[in-house]
């Protein structure tokens, strides 16, 4: 039996050894390595920067509503959906965002699939 790597473009794949029979089977375990160079990934993600948030305000668009009305007649579910709309509105107003600063990320997928995966 043949084991194989078939990597989909030519220097991809280097440093391979055989490292012995795998249990009972006709087959070897191999290990290789990737040669690719890491490049960098940016980030996209954003969070709410809370060091810079406007408590007064938010404090003062929620105490307008009046919570009797709005809830009025409804159940614990319909309640808190009515309540946490009012929430992410006050919160997008009142909460700047920030980016998401990360370091230097090897970029752990591409279109090839998973590095380090194997074909027999």
């Amino acid at each position: 039996m043949l084991d194989l790597i078939l990597p989909n473009k030519e220097g991809l794949v280097g440093n391979v050894k055989l490292k012995g029979r795998l249990g009972c089977s006709d087959h070897e375990m191999l290990e290789f390595k990737i040669l690719r160079a890491s490049r960098r990934v940016r980030s996209k993600l954003t969070t709410f920067d809370f060091r810079r948030a406007d408590i007064g305000l938010l404090k003062d668009l929620l105490g307008r509503v009046t919570w009797e009305k709005v809830l009025e007649g409804r159940g614990a579910q319909g309640s808190w959906l009515v309540f946490k709309e009012h929430l992410l509105q006050a919160q997008e107003q009142c909460i700047p965002r920030k980016k998401v600063r990360r370091k230097s990320q090897e970029a752990c997928m591409d279109e090839q699939g998973p590095p380090g995966q194997a074909q027999k």
